[in-house]
């Protein structure tokens, strides 16, 4: 039945980081059951059991693949609510990545002799695409200045500005990359994304950026927040980011505590 799932999931147009975070809640679900069939009962109680280990967005987070596979198994009679969780107002500064910070990156990959490592980061920070869809940055879509993504049965297009599309195809000449996908191994390969956070992790140190700061996907909310603070069309950015949700752009593009304590300040409340 996993197995089956898992091609489910990938027929339906997921990715391969999500089949296999949804295919290792599924397990993790059936070692809880311990060879019982799902009830109510028994998702109620491990609905519980996650709740006392995790913090609510992480259940959530379980729960949405947890529901994806009774889905399959035709149990949606035993999917659980999610727990509800306050939206923030604000966002931590310690895991809030800058602008300053992001060419700062750049900045020591360069340094390092690294060019394809800062192109990736130039180019997850500037379209604002996630790190599993850098494969639609080929060769191709940089001579037409567009990638199309193609994910849960939706296609979108993203504008790829003309001085990254310079740099796209400069890279790819230097590199001998003719067609087809630019970020790759010296082996042909699609970069793993494993091997991309490996990578940036061990950069942030030589950029003066603290680690808890330096992955993939902090690149994408940095996009967000920049693109935010100039259209303030969330409706548009959400089709930007391929957010079915609008509700899930705002975490995007949440202010910082600072940015907070500031309008704070202006409001001259305090006597």
């Amino acid at each position: 039945m996993i197995h089956a799932f898992q091609t489910a999931l990938t027929e339906s147009g997921r990715s391969r980081a999500t089949v296999a975070k949804y295919t290792r809640e599924a397990h993790a679900l059936i070692r809880f059951l311990q060879g019982a069939a799902p009830s109510r009962t028994l998702l109620a109680a491990y609905r519980e059991e996650l709740a006392s280990r995790h913090r609510p967005q992480t259940v959530n987070a379980k729960l949405s693949a947890v529901n994806a596979y009774l889905r399959f198994l035709g149990r949606e009679d035993c999917r659980q609510r999610f727990l509800s969780v306050q939206r923030r107002a604000f966002i931590d500064e310690e895991k809030e990545l800058t602008g300053r910070e992001y060419r700062r990156l750049i900045a020591a990959a360069g340094a390092r002799g690294n060019r394809r490592l800062g192109l990736l980061i130039e180019t997850l920070g500037a379209t604002g695409i996630r790190v599993s869809e850098l494969h639609a940055i080929t060769v191709e879509s940089a001579r037409r200045g567009r990638a199309e993504i193609a994910l849960k049965g939706k296609v979108r297009v993203i504008l790829l500005p003309a001085r990254l599309r310079q740099k796209l195809l400069r890279y790819a000449k230097t590199r001998k990359i003719q067609a087809g996908c630019i970020f790759r191994t010296r082996s042909g390969q699609a970069l793993d994304r494993s091997n991309i956070w490996r990578d940036m992790k061990r950069l942030a140190a030589a950029a003066d950026v603290a680690r808890s700061k330096v992955f993939p996907h902090n690149l994408r909310h940095l996009f967000a927040r920049s693109y935010y603070a100039i259209e303030k069309d969330l409706a548009h950015l959400a089709d930007i980011l391929g957010h079915s949700s609008v509700e899930t752009t705002r975490i995007y593009v949440a202010a910082s505590s600072r940015e907070h304590e500031k309008t704070l300040e202006r409001m001259h409340l305090l006597i």
